[in-house]
């Protein structure tokens, strides 16, 4: 316990207006400096820095200010005074004040740490994760560690006031394969059987609206073991929803509802009231993606009908085959005074980037400012087509076309990836900005060639179009999902759906998706039987939270908004996990651990 006593105020709570009062104030040490018979001390804690001085004359325990290092954890009792003249810090929210210290106490000391916080900036993020518990007091973990408590906290007050439940679900629950790997734990008490960590909780809120529950929400953690990118983690957090006896504009309205509020009232960001619904079709024709970055244009631009006959083989073989196209990207402006932004050696290297989607190539066209074109395609075809893609692109003088010719998923994913590259190269970008869209009607399923099969876009629960419904069985890659997701800055930051509640309707999704009546019964038995006592009409959505918090925060990394995050490799670089156990834990869980080959 404290001989100092209780803390009267956190460092930045103290103003001008407390001139004079008595004041406690605790944390660490972030500077000291020593001009003999003063001592200055920056003190920090989560809120900021506050300048402590210990005076000779005026300090009974002005020696232990001598034996003050960095990070040392102090407790300070003082009157607060203004700081002299020469002393302001215009910078610093605390820059006219200061505590004069009457008497102190050293917590703790401290070993010189791994880097310094205010330099925390330019060290190796391998480092920063290593000493996490010294990273997360620099400002700008403090700040966004501060952005996502408010933002939970917004979201709960948001959902309690419309009605809503907060209900915890299980993390220890059945495996139900179908997506993403699941995290396994092994059951003790029922050898060679598992449990699985959710990857959402999905099913067990559905079961809440059979349960006549009605409105639930969750800041609910999830768990998918899949390969790591920037904004991935293998833990998460989202915020799930669910609600009954509604439509798809419902479930939308209130979702979007809060993310209003948590922009406005977290970010000072005001969104519009309304926003627009662009169908899955269009997303794709016009962006390449299902998730549009629509802050700026070069917009995909289909040539199919021209490619026919066109001379140049790679595009008459990409039209012929059913389901592909030739389709471009007029990148305007990328020529600049007879002098290309991006010169041979880089349009090269885009022919690299696009093979990275599956892309066999890229083909180009220069449009030069003497009206010269430059290409490695127009020599194979007739001057009339040639105008005709010109013509179909709006070129001009200055203009780059890009092309690539495949089946569609290959066309879409490549040009929707370039598209944003590009834009990148071109600052194309205005990031001050927020752009908010609905991207709706999404495919029931997709094709999977890897399993032979069609697959859920979504998940298996999804409602179908009901006008799709008869399509079901004869042509599956037909039906539409009652499925949207809300799409920020290129980002989707949420999705979800209208959910099937007719038991009949949901055997046959399973049966298309190739699962037979036993394996419905074993993987989801317990869900489907529910369905035979009543499943109101019902839909969700859920938000992933960290997203939300990046996108506030400005920052293009997960890990920044996560306490302690894994890498890459899916593992914890303070703790070391993870890690073997002892083989007296796995002997009792009846694992033996084996090789891996």
């Amino acid at each position: 316990m404290s001989k100092i006593g209780e803390r009267t105020h956190y460092c930045t709570e103290l103003t001008v207006d407390d001139i004079g009062k008595e004041v406690i104030v605790k944390g660490w040490a972030a500077k000291r400096r020593d001009l003999g018979g003063l001592i200055f001390v920056d003190l920090r804690d989560r809120t900021g820095l506050l300048q402590i001085v210990f005076d000779a004359s005026a300090t009974a325990d002005f020696a232990l200010a001598e034996k003050v290092r960095s990070e040392y954890v102090l407790a300070i009792k003082g009157k607060l005074r203004h700081r002299s003249e020469d002393r302001i810090n215009p910078k610093l929210k605390t820059g006219m004040i200061e505590v004069l210290c009457t008497s102190a106490e050293i917590l703790a000391d401290a070993d010189t740490p791994p880097f310094a916080i205010e330099d925390a900036d330019s060290v190796n993020e391998m480092i920063r994760l290593k000493y996490r518990y010294i990273d997360l007091r620099t400002d700008g973990m403090v700040e966004r560690m501060r952005l996502k408590s408010d933002i939970m906290h917004v979201t709960r007050n948001y959902f309690h006031k419309n009605g809503f439940w907060e209900v915890e679900t299980p993390y220890l629950g059945k495996s139900t394969p179908e997506g993403a790997r699941d995290y396994l734990v092994p059951s003790r008490v029922k050898n060679g059987s598992f449990y699985a960590l959710p990857q959402s909780p999905q099913l067990y809120k559905q079961l809440l609206m059979i349960g006549g529950v009605d409105r639930y929400y969750q800041i609910a953690r999830c768990f998918r073991d899949e390969d790591l990118r920037a904004n991935r983690q293998p833990e998460f957090t989202q915020i799930d929803m669910e609600m009954s006896f509604v439509n798809q504009e419902q479930v939308m309205d209130m979702t979007y509802g809060l993310i209003r509020e948590v922009f406005k009232k977290c970010g000072g960001v005001k969104l519009p009231k309304n926003i627009r619904k662009m169908p899955y079709d269009e997303a794709m024709a016009r962006f390449g993606s299902d998730k549009p970055d629509t802050r700026f244009g070069l917009e995909l631009i289909d040539i199919s009908d021209i490619a026919k006959g066109c001379g140049f083989q790679v595009f008459e073989r990409a039209v012929a085959n059913k389901g592909g196209s030739v389709r471009m990207i007029n990148a305007k402006g990328f020529v600049k005074e007879d002098d290309l932004i991006l010169s041979r050696r880089d349009i090269d290297a885009l022919g690299e980037f696009v093979k990275t989607y599956k892309a066999k190539g890229l083909a180009w066209i220069s449009v030069r400012k003497n009206g010269e074109l430059l290409s490695s395609i127009t020599k194979f075809m007739s001057k009339e087509t040639v105008d005709a893609i010109l013509s179909r692109a709006n070129a001009e003088a200055g203009d780059l076309l890009l092309f690539v010719a495949d089946r569609n998923d290959i066309v879409f994913k490549t040009l929707g990836a370039l598209r944003l590259h590009l834009a990148e190269i071109g600052n194309l970008i205005d990031k001050s900005k927020f752009d908010v869209l609905w991207v709706v009607d999404f495919p029931m399923f997709e094709w999977s060639d890897e399993e032979n099969r069609f697959v859920a876009q979504h998940h298996p629960f999804t409602m179908p179009h009901e006008s799709d419904i008869e399509f079901l069985e004869s042509d599956p890659g037909r039906v539409r999902a009652a499925a949207y997701d809300l799409v920020i800055n290129g980002e989707e930051s949420g999705g979800g759906s209208i959910r099937i509640h007719d038991r009949a309707l949901q055997k046959r999704i399973f049966n298309i998706l190739g699962f037979t009546d036993e394996q419905i019964e074993e993987r989801f038995g317990f869900f489907v039987n529910a369905f035979k006592y009543g499943a109101p009409p019902h839909g969700g959505l859920a938000f992933g939270l960290d997203r939300l918090v990046m996108m506030l925060a400005h920052t293009d990394n997960i890990k920044d908004v996560i306490a302690f995050p894994k890498i890459q490799n899916a593992s914890d670089v303070m703790t070391q996990a993870p890690t073997p156990v002892d083989k007296k834990q796995t002997e009792e869980l009846g694992l033996k651990v084996v090789e891996k080959i």
